[in-house]
């Protein structure tokens, strides 16, 4: 039987353990006192009770000795009269032997007084009384108790010798009072015990203690009747417990009584309480650890599941949903820790699926971008819910573009696009508005365009349409290999997930329209700033495309690149303030109208302030004519001080003028073009905007074409510009 102690560190165990010592040693105490009192009793009973029955069988051997004295006396007296005297002869002597271990001496009185000894030295017998005389010729035996000159009492027996004739004498002999108690020969007392022979006046007549009480004046001694049988005395400081019998003689022998008492020190009778004393208390700490001990037992058997229980509750707490719990009582709390086990299992199950699918939301929805959201969703339930395949098809709603088709089949993660035929509508129109899973075995007809799937041993396809704003976007394929598919859980979880691609989905369309619409609106702005004069026709849009390759050289950040390009399409802005026959002068230009033409980058400024969106574009706009010497407009401003933005901006903006013919001038060759970079490197330009400049040059070859090759509406340059952010983007 193993224990573990450390169990008590509980409050429900020690409670247990208190509750259980409380009902036991209540009823052990109470139990122990009640028994402790009854044997306690019992036993001084007892041993009073062999007193008295050790008195009472004294008693009566002593009734049986003075029976068997007359006996004696009466078969004396057949010889004495069958043989008409009692002769000395051996005969005689050898019948006398026997006598003489029970009398002391024995003769014959006969009629005349003289007296003829037997054996022994016998006084005269003392005169009888007439009761006595009656006693005698009923032919009964008398027995006597007369003191001697010592003042101890002697007893005689005497008989006569024919009841029918009394002038045959008398036969009377003195009793050996030690044959009479039982003392001759063997000692018949019990071990420790004293004996006292009371007379009729509760006198001592024998006592084997040097020193008896006076027993007369104890009242117990002078009740006619009594059933009390034991008293108690003291001598020299020892209590002795006594017990008596009184042999009753008055019918055979006329003297009324002797009373045989019997004494023993108390502690040798009341030993055995002693003993039980002794023993008791033991006996009930051995009960108490007994309790201790099996209550111990009981209650780690108990308690240890309801520990194991929270234990493994505070891990599940922490969020160890592998915990778990392993009780073999074969009752309740066995079952009970099976109950905790499955919940655990549930639990963490249920756990990981909800942070799976949060990392999966998180991930959609941290994304605007519509490859972000499908590679995030099929590697996050490819990850998580262990599917053979995960499809994720897209649909133009207007049915203009084709659909497009993401998946991952098997283990990989990666996924493979592909460009479908377009869905007919009327196909999906099944989809619209279906909100629940639909679900398909390998073995039922499939869509046409789920037939790809059986294609790849899939046994079990989950349908989940994407739908926004009542519209259907999408759907997603899930399928398994395994026949018996998915759980209900399952397919609820991903259709939550589904719920979020959709919105994920129709935030990415909206944000892709919203940045359509602000690039399309900037494009417009530009357009409309180069069409104040038909010599700067897709300026900004060719300015921008110079622009963003010099920043992709540069290693700018896609922010930056941004910024660059709506800077580069607004650079002119400002433009819009200058009257048109000043822009289209033909000729020099007058002061007046050369400060009219240098105000435009502070107007664009200013006209570009208000929208907070296109704070950071500001500067490019207000320094893209600001020298790197500080020899520019409007400010002066030198070095790092001008923006590298507008410091790049500079560059294509004179890139783009040199290369383009004015009402003033021709377009120049390339070769000047470069030549007026060389030269002006650190002074008008940024060294590090030229050298990346040439770099691009190098690479791609001039950066505007002839004159004879520009597209006069400018949808080349619009296409390059989104390709470079497309690209710069990826």
């Amino acid at each position: 039987m193993k224990m573990d102690f450390t169990i008590m560190k509980g409050k429900v165990a020690r409670r247990i353990f208190l509750q259980f010592v409380l009902c036991s040693l209540v009823p052990i105490a109470a139990l122990a006192v009640i028994s402790f009192t009854q044997v306690k009793g019992e036993l001084e009973n007892q041993g009073r009770r062999r007193l008295h029955q050790a008195s009472r069988s004294l008693g009566t051997a002593v009734y049986d000795r003075l029976t068997l004295l007359e006996n004696d006396l009466n078969v004396l007296s057949l010889v004495h009269l069958s043989a008409r005297g009692f002769s000395r002869d051996a005969a005689n002597q050898e019948r006398l032997a026997p006598l003489r271990k029970r009398f002391k001496a024995l003769a014959i009185q006969d009629k005349t007084g003289s007296i003829r000894t037997l054996f022994g030295k016998l006084p005269e017998l003392p005169r009888l009384s007439p009761k006595e005389t009656g006693h005698l010729r009923l032919g009964k035996a008398l027995v006597l108790v007369q003191p001697d000159w010592r003042g101890r009492a002697r007893l005689f027996m005497a008989k006569q010798v024919d009841s029918t004739e009394p002038g045959k004498g008398l036969l009377y002999g003195e009793i050996d009072g030690l044959y009479l108690w039982g003392l001759s020969e063997y000692n018949t007392l019990p071990a420790s015990t004293e004996l006292a022979v009371l007379d009729s006046t509760a006198k001592v007549i024998f006592s084997t203690h040097p020193s008896p009480p006076q027993f007369y004046l104890y009242p117990e001694f002078h009740r006619t009747r009594s059933t009390i049988s034991r008293f108690e005395w003291e001598h020299g400081g020892q209590r002795y417990q006594s017990g008596y019998w009184s042999v009753f003689m008055r019918y055979h022998w006329f003297y009324p009584k002797l009373t045989v008492v019997l004494s023993s020190p108390k502690e040798y009778v009341f030993a055995p309480i002693a003993y039980f004393r002794k023993i008791f208390p033991l006996v009930i700490l051995l009960a108490l650890w007994i309790v201790i001990l099996l209550s111990a037992f009981q209650i780690s058997k108990t308690t240890r599941p309801l520990l194991e229980l929270k234990e493994s509750s505070n891990r599940i707490a922490k969020q160890d949903f592998e915990s778990r719990v392993n009780v073999r009582s074969g009752d309740e709390f066995e079952e009970l820790g099976d109950a905790f086990n499955n919940m655990a299992k549930r639990l963490g199950k249920q756990f990981h699926t909800l942070t799976a699918m949060a990392d999966i939301d998180r991930a959609i929805l941290s994304s605007l971008r519509t490859e972000e959201i499908i590679e995030a969703l099929i590697s996050g339930m490819k990850g998580f819910f262990d599917y053979d395949l995960v499809s994720v098809s897209l649909f133009d709603q207007e049915g203009k573009t084709p659909t497009w088709q993401y998946r991952s089949i098997g283990h990989s993660p990666m996924v493979t696009t592909t460009q479908i035929f377009k869905v007919p509508v009327k196909r999906l129109q099944k989809l619209m508005g279906q909100k629940d899973a639909l679900v398909f075995r390998g073995n039922e007809d499939l869509p046409g365009y789920l037939e790809l799937f059986r294609e790849k041993d899939i046994e079990f396809i989950v349908l989940l349409p994407l739908l926004t704003k009542k519209a259907l976007a999408g759907i997603i394929v899930l399928g398994s290999k395994d026949p018996s598919g998915f759980d209900k859980q399952e397919i609820a979880y991903a259709r939550q997930i589904a719920d979020q691609v959709a919105i994920a989905l129709s935030n990415a369309r909206l944000l892709k329209e919203l940045d359509e619409l602000n690039w399309g609106t900037l494009y417009a702005l530009a357009r409309a700033v180069d069409a104040k004069s038909p010599w700067t026709a897709n300026h900004s849009e060719r300015v921008t495309e110079i622009a963003l390759k010099i920043g992709k050289a540069m290693g700018l950040n896609q922010k930056e690149l941004d910024d660059l390009a709506r800077g580069g399409l607004l650079h002119d802005i400002g433009k819009l303030a200058i009257p048109a026959h000043i822009l289209d002068k033909n000729g020099a230009l007058s002061q007046e109208e050369l400060e009219t033409i240098r105000s435009h980058p502070e107007a664009g400024s200013r006209i570009l302030e208000p929208i907070a969106a296109y704070r950071s574009v500001v500067p490019l706009v207000l320094q893209h004519h600001e020298h790197f010497d500080g020899t520019g407009y409007p400010s002066g401003i030198a070095g790092n001080r001008i923006s590298r933005g507008a410091r790049i901006l500079t560059v294509a903006d004179v890139y783009d003028a040199l290369s383009s013919k004015r009402p003033y001038r021709n377009a120049k060759r390339p070769e000047e073009v470069l030549e007026v970079f060389n030269k002006g490197a650190g002074r008008h330009f940024d060294p590090q905007v030229v050298s990346a400049l040439f770099e691009v040059i190098e690479e791609e070859g001039p950066l505007i074409p002839s004159e004879a090759d520009q597209a006069p509406n400018g949808s080349d340059t619009l296409v390059g510009i989104e390709r470079l952010l497309l690209a710069s983007k990826d």
